[in-house]
């Protein structure tokens, strides 16, 4: 703790003589954790070793029901066996536990294999952390970088501060930097130079806050549009399927109940009104019902053109009425201006 404020101390008084001389110091802290926490490789190899661990637990554990076992069993037959078989149990025991103490401080220990294992594991990262601190405070004219996660007291940290996100973009572009091409590397270059600005700039963060949600909103709309544009298309597609399907039917000589659609329908609808306008007077007997012919595929596509030509003039007249409408009501409003005028 004293070497701590000691530090402290020494670092305010760096700071206040470089004021005095009239330059801003820099100050900027890393969070180790955070780092390795983030990087691939050390992530993957860490659950290597705590599959490693959880082994070493589940031995340890075996260890210690095996000798809880011996323990009552020794219990149990204690008034059976003599005396010298009783002290050769309690050996046994005894070296057992002192063999399952060892093992657990071999792989445990403060010295042990996951903790040597995890200083090896962290020393590869860390040097290419150290590296990239050294060119980030050289880039960028730091002062002062301390890590967050080490012994040194922080009572408190501005985010602002914090160049962990940037020690992270140095160590994943070294990585990737074999795979990239010149130009793909340039632009994940200007990527980086514009994250790092965020990072430093508050308000350059809020900004392009506001231009990440609209940009998120633009996707989204775009991608309803595309939902509604597939919806209408298989809406299509099964129109067009139904109608293969009733000329099938139809070429077939049966007609499926799944098969109608709307046209039939109406098809069937007009032809009954005109079989009871032609139908003659009736002579005392009943004529039989003949059976109606089957549609082509000439006469159903000429079916649909004329009804398709039918609903275009419709359309096409009720737009002609309702513009003679507007232009009417226009003129009388007009004209009603002129007399109040006059």
């Amino acid at each position: 703790m004293r070497k701590q404020f000691l530090f402290i101390f020494l670092a305010l008084i760096v700071a206040n003589t470089s004021q005095a001389q009239g330059k801003t110091t820099r100050i900027g802290y890393i969070d180790m954790e955070y780092i390795l926490e983030n990087v691939s490789d050390y992530k993957e190899a860490k659950s290597q070793l705590e599959q490693k661990a959880q082994k070493w637990k589940q031995e340890v554990e075996a260890k210690k029901l095996n000798i809880n076992s011996l323990k009552e069993s020794l219990k149990t037959e204690k008034a059976l066996l003599t005396k010298e078989l009783i002290e050769e149990r309690e050996t046994e025991i005894k070296f057992l536990e002192q063999e399952m103490i060892d093992y657990q401080q071999k792989q445990f220990g403060s010295d042990g294999n996951l903790m040597r294992q995890k200083a090896a594991l962290a020393k590869p990262i860390q040097d290419q952390v150290f590296t990239a601190v050294q060119d980030i405070a050289e880039a960028k004219n730091y002062d002062f970088i301390f890590d967050k996660s080490s012994d040194l007291t922080m009572l408190f940290s501005n985010k602002r501060f914090d160049i962990s996100d940037q020690v992270l973009r140095v160590i994943n572009r070294s990585e990737k930097r074999e795979q990239l091409t010149k130009k793909q590397l340039k632009d994940q270059e200007a990527k980086e130079n514009l994250e790092n600005a965020i990072d430093e700039n508050p308000a350059m963060a809020e900004r392009q806050k506001a231009l990440d949600e609209k940009k998120a909103a633009r996707e989204k709309l775009i991608q309803d549009r595309k939902l509604e544009q597939e919806a209408k298309r298989k809406e299509y597609e099964d129109r067009r399927n139904a109608l293969a399907a009733e000329r099938e039917a139809k070429k077939n000589g049966t007609v499926s109940g799944t098969a109608k659609t709307a046209t039939e329908t109406q098809t069937n609808t007009e032809a009954a009104k005109t079989s009871t306008t032609a139908k003659p007077a009736a002579t005392g007997t009943e004529q039989t019902p003949t059976a109606e012919p089957t549609m082509t595929k000439a006469e159903e596509r000429q079916m649909l053109y004329e009804q398709r030509k039918k609903e275009l003039e419709e359309k096409r007249k009720k737009i002609l009425e309702e513009r003679e409408a507007a232009k009417k009501a226009k003129e009388a409003e007009t004209q009603k201006t002129n007399t109040t005028n006059n």
